[in-house]
Formats: structure tokens, sequence, C-alpha cells
């Protein structure tokens, strides 16, 4: 008997090789290349795009084709809506990734039971759990109807025979890596199969109008596991983050064809699901000490939402022989140089000192909008001379130590004075054309330096004050 052939495909980019490859020469990735089984064209059926009811694909000339935008469906979670870009387009093919245990079939349970609430009909399909236990869970959470089917089963001929039989509004396969097609020699959860299931589930969400949610796993490194083809398939990539030690839970898009790419959903876990957070900014704040150091508090937009953070900083004698630059929620490379303009141009000795920066309650921010926040944070520590409790800050830090202007700064004051803050300070070049909220002061600078001096009560700010 011959031996069958196989190959060697990198799970990051889809690169092909005959023989094993430490290295991909595609991507440049280490240890990515995944072997698997040749199969012969005459064994895969590969399907044109034929619709559940015989209707196939026909060219047609771009001004015959209707340009009415489908009307959007609303889940009963604000947040989703809003994450989604308005709703859920019909025909969508939305992928859902995150850490285990971090809630993703909770909140496909808590959507399906919502949208069989407004009329459709969802088809659960389950290769990780079986029927008893969803019924367990779905009882938790309050969810069941008539119009929700739960099928547990990994066959894809199968789920497609039950799609034709059910005809279902929404689709759910928890989770992609557990699926597979049986006529492909390869292991479930092999490159192969999740890159055919995934585009045997785009066809039928294309062809037939329904929409389908695809759970998946994350490696490691955070990244969705499978083939990087997966993510360019789909229509949205949704990540669910969080800490499952702690219960608030992040829900943002990194790619939508259909909306932005900023939004950001907050949720609470409790015993009984998820519970939407519709004012994020007091979660984030409530736990802020009056009074505390190296603490201050920026806006940041997220999409179309301005959400307030607190900026934490603590500044300490290194006991290394190079100080250490730690950061959480926002990148390094960018509070470095932030320190390097406090050193240059606010005359602040950090040299030898550590700093440690981080963003609270798991945002993560990557705008230049918290610059002199994070600025401020960092000075306080240094000095021991906390910011005042009422303040905000806003702008964008350069490298000569002047204060710029940012974007929609009168979302972010509006925000700023409706959770009480009494006083912001912000680029002198904002305040022009600006509409400012009543009963919040703002104040404009020029300099990192005038920022210093009145976010920390400072008369003067030299050099000789840092070494007094």
């Amino acid at each position: 008997m011959a031996k069958q052939k196989t190959q060697f495909v990198c799970s990051n980019c889809g690169y092909t090789s005959a023989g094993y490859l430490g290295r991909c020469p595609n991507c440049g990735q280490w240890n990515t290349l995944v072997e698997e089984k040749i199969v012969p064209d005459t064994v895969v059926n590969r399907k044109a795009r034929i619709s559940l009811d015989g209707r196939v694909a026909k060219p047609q000339r771009i001004s015959e084709i209707s340009g009415n935008e489908t009307p959007r469906v609303q889940t009963g979670m604000q947040e989703l809506n809003r994450v989604l870009g308005g709703g859920i387009v019909p025909g969508s093919l939305v992928l859902i990734g995150g850490d285990p245990g971090i809630g993703k079939s909770t909140l496909m349970l808590q959507v399906s039971g919502q949208l069989t609430e407004t009329g459709g009909s969802v088809l659960y399909v389950s290769g990780e759990e079986s029927a008893n236990q969803i019924k367990l869970r779905a009882d938790r959470l309050g969810v069941g109807s008539d119009d929700f089917v739960v099928y547990p089963e990994t066959d894809m001929q199968q789920i497609e025979s039950v799609i034709q039989q059910m005809e279902p509004d929404f689709l759910v396969i928890d989770s992609v890596q557990t699926m597979q097609e049986p006529d492909l020699q390869s292991p479930i959860g092999s490159v192969a199969q999740v890159r055919e299931v995934t585009a045997d589930l785009m066809q039928i969400a294309k062809t037939n109008g329904i929409t389908i949610f695809i759970v998946g796993h994350v490696t490691k490194d955070g990244a969705i596991a499978g083939p990087k083809i997966l993510e360019h398939m789909v229509d949205t990539v949704l990540y669910f983050e969080g800490d499952a030690n702690y219960k608030y839970r992040i829900l943002r898009t990194v790619k939508n064809r259909f909306g932005s790419t900023n939004e950001l959903g907050i949720f609470e876990m409790r015993d009984r699901g998820l519970r939407e957070v519709s004012n994020p900014s007091e979660i984030f704040l409530e736990e802020r000490l009056a009074g505390a150091t190296g603490s201050s508090i920026t806006a940041s937009m997220e999409g179309t939402r301005p959400i307030l953070v607190e900026v934490q900083a603590l500044v300490a004698p290194t006991v290394f022989g190079n100080a250490q630059r730690v950061t959480t929620g926002v990148d390094r490379n960018r509070v470095a140089q932030i320190l390097a303009v406090l050193e240059k141009h606010a005359n602040l000795l950090l040299q030898n000192q550590d700093a440690h920066v981080r963003i609270t309650g798991g945002v993560k921010i990557d705008e230049p909008a918290a610059d002199l926040a994070i600025a401020l944070a960092v000075a306080s520590s240094y000095h021991e001379k906390a910011t005042s409790p009422s303040d905000v800050f806003l702008g964008e830090v350069g490298l000569g130590g002047e204060v710029r202007s940012i974007s929609l700064i009168e979302d972010r004051l509006k925000e700023t004075a409706k959770l009480g803050f009494k006083r912001a300070i912000i680029s002198k070049n904002n305040l022009p054309g600006t509409i400012l909220p009543e009963g919040l002061q703002v104040i404009g600078v020029a300099t990192l330096e005038e920022a210093l001096k009145i976010g920390l009560g400072l008369q003067r700010y030299t050099r000789q004050d840092n070494l007094n």
C-alpha cells in the first residue's frame, strides 16, 4: 500500500511546504509549520456557492444590485450592539475569541436566548459540551425557548443537514476547533480542518442569510488558534478579555466590515450570567484612594465612547544596574519617551529610578491623549505630591516638552463634567472653538512645565527645587 503524501502548513500565514521547516520563510515565525495529509481533489467535494434552496450565485452588473442597507438585528445587550457597529448584520460571520473560562459560552447562551425573544430561531451547535451540560447553564441564566435548539455534534455534514431541515435565523458554533470535515483525514483542530470548516460556514452564511457566531480558542500568546486566514475569512473578529479571577469582562472588536474597530463593551460576570456596565467610568474610578500620590485621571476614547480611567505610577530608586520600566495597559516605549521628556524638560532625575506605570481596570490605552496624565502621575510619585482628585489631564506630550491638541475634546470634557470633576487641564490649542461644559473649569497649557505647576500646585519648577 502506497504511503499517503503529507505537507506542512504554517498555522500563522498558511504557507505550504513539502518538508518541515523550523522557521516559516513567508511570515518568519518559528515552529508554526504543522503536518497534514494531502487529500486529492476527487475526495473533497469543492462546493460552489449554492443556497439551501438550490439557488446558485450568478454574475450581476453592479448597477443591477440592490443597494438598500439591510436592517440590523438588535440583541438585548446594548454593549454587544455597540461593538458590532449598531447590531447584528443578517448573513454575517462573527468570530469570538477569548481565554478558557472567560465567559464566551455564557455570552453566546445569553445572546441566543435574547434573539429567540425577538422572534428569531437559534441553532446552538456544541462540540465541547453535552446537551445536559448546556441545559444546566441555560437554567442558571434563565434561557429557554422552543425556538432555541441545542445540537451536540462535531460532524459538519450532519450539521449542514440539520441546518437545511431547520433553516435557523442564527447559528452558534462552539467551538470551531472541535468541528471536523469527515472527508479530510487531518485530525480535529488541525490547520486543514479549521480552514475547511470555516470555509463551509462562510458559504452557509453568505448564500442563505444565516448569521453565524463562531467561538474560537486562543493560544498562550492571546491570538486566536488556527491559521491566520481564519480571521480574514470572517466579517467580524471580537475578543472577550479579562481575568478569570475578577468579575469584569471587556469585549473589543479588532475587525469589523460593518462598523468601527475601536468600540468597547464592558460586562460584569455574576452568578446568573453577564450584566452590562452602562457607565464604566464610575467603575474604573470607584477604588481610587483620595490623596494618593502617583495617580491621575484621563479620558480615553474607545470608539464613540469616552471612558475616564485612572493612571497609576510608582517611581522608586532602582536596585539594578539599569533602571526598570514596567507598564501595564500602555505601550512601554511610549512611557519611556514620556520619562525622557520629563527628565529633559521638567528636570526630573529618573536615570536611577525604576518607573512602574499602570492603567487600572484592565483597560488598554494606545492613544496619545493619555500622555499628559502619565506625565503627571510619574511626577506626582516622584515629588510625593498628590494631584487634586477633581482634576483631569488631557493632552499629547511632544518631545520638545510641548502639550499638543487631541481629537474629540468636547466629548471627553462632557464625560468629565458628567462625573463631577471640577477642572480639566488640556492643550491651549484645543480651546479655540471648543464648547465648554458648564461647571467645569478648563485650563489651557502650552508646555509640560506649565501643566506640572498647575496639576501639582507648584509655584515654580526648577532643577533646584528637585535637588532640595
